[in-house]
């Protein structure tokens, strides 16, 4: 262990303290809406366990995943407590239905089968399930289609409810644009989210919670707020898009802050090719740092030449490919000490990268740049109380 608290090659600092202040600032954004906190992914890559436990300490009252599997781990969690609801919507045919229902967990359903599925688990666990129909208002993912058959599955599960095999505790949908201020998408997924739940109700549907808004959402969209909004990425500081604001703007702190330390520090002369196909080329004579991270860490390879590494209070760039395990930079002369610091990406305030800057050096997201640092690389989380 390093002075951080981090391992000898690399780690991932996690600010549960920024998180919880996150969560703050968004609840304050959606005031008189639920909040549900987004942890699937690992909590896109920060510790679904921790980050969750932070969350609810600062006042979510429910917990979102992806998988069943992710589902089932947080509530085996003793202290989560019993009223912190847990919501999972991505179901295969094979998944443990039973378990979830077991377990008390809030099963989305899109289609027909998914409501034969969970119907038939809740009868076999004596049981009744908690239930929440997902409507596609236009994003054409996951989600059951609006006319006839939204009518035949909010048929079927009222007739369920009223066998007492099910509960339908929500009505819900995701936006496609959200990120995108303008988007014609908005308005027009506003307008039948509000067309499909009406309809709903007005077949007895009682939901506890109605919830379209997500990070995006949250932050600019008042109107889409309802029961109940869900951030994902913007809890754990980060935009969920440029063109809205940067996290700064918003209020938001990044929670990572992603450093290793160097392997090498070496001289090279002019000329040297650097990595594999020697796409880089020292234009003279230099000192080169090696970075023991690689894209089998979840570094994008194709921040090559491009990514910004923050290294003896300078900003570097990738100097040639980025390989499985490691990478280089041209210190430009400089001779840090191995062992030195190379901070990939952190909140930006002590002059390094930030996980935007890696998200435009590669021309992707930052959600990926997060979510995509793989278990070699070990979190540190830091102000848990």
């Amino acid at each position: 262990m390093n002075e951080t608290g981090g391992t000898s090659r690399a780690w991932a600092e996690i600010d549960l303290g920024a998180l919880r202040e996150n969560v703050r600032v968004l609840k304050e954004r959606a005031t008189g809406a639920q909040f549900m906190a987004v942890v699937k992914a690992d909590g896109y890559g920060h510790g679904a366990i921790p980050c969750a436990r932070a969350a609810v300490a600062a006042g979510a009252t429910w917990l979102g995943t992806a998988t069943p599997q992710e589902a089932l781990a947080l509530r085996a969690q003793p202290w989560l407590p019993p009223d912190v609801r847990v919501l999972c919507w991505l179901w295969t045919p094979a998944d443990p239905w039973q378990d979830a229902v077991e377990a008390g967990i809030d099963v989305s359903v899109s289609g027909m089968w998914a409501l034969d599925a969970v119907t038939e688990a809740a009868r076999r666990a004596e049981k009744p399930a908690r239930v929440q129909l997902k409507a596609d208002t236009g994003l054409g993912r996951n989600g059951c289609q609006p006319g006839a058959d939204w009518e035949a599955l909010v048929a079927a599960a009222r007739r369920a409810e009223a066998d007492g095999v099910l509960r339908v505790t929500g009505l819900w949908s995701h936006f496609a644009c959200a990120d995108e201020p303008g988007h014609p998408s908005i308005a027009a997924q506003l307008t039948r989210f509000r067309e499909m739940t009406a309809y709903a109700e007005g077949q007895g549907v009682r939901p506890e919670v109605r919830h379209i808004a997500n990070s995006a959402a949250t932050l600019t969209l008042p109107e889409t707020h309802f029961d109940l909004v869900r951030p994902g990425v913007a809890m754990y500081g980060i935009s969920p898009s440029p063109d809205l604001g940067t996290s700064a703007d918003f209020g938001l702190r990044p929670v990572m802050r992603l450093a290793a330390s160097l392997a090498l520090v070496k001289q090279v002369p002019g000329g040297h090719g650097v990595s594999y196909g020697h796409q880089y080329v020292t234009p003279g004579e230099t000192t080169l740092g090696l970075v023991p991270v690689g894209y089998g860490d979840g570094v994008p390879r194709h921040a090559s030449g491009t990514g910004p590494v923050l290294v003896d209070g300078k900003w570097r760039t990738v100097a040639g490919r980025i390989a499985m395990d490691q990478f280089v930079v041209d210190l430009g002369g400089d001779r840090p000490a191995e062992g030195a610091q190379a901070v990939l990406f952190g909140p930006g305030d002590r002059g390094e990268p930030t996980a935007e800057d890696w998200a435009q050096a590669a021309g992707t997201i930052a959600y990926e740049i997060v979510t995509r640092i793989g278990p070699r690389v070990p979190r540190v989380h830091l102000n848990e109380s």
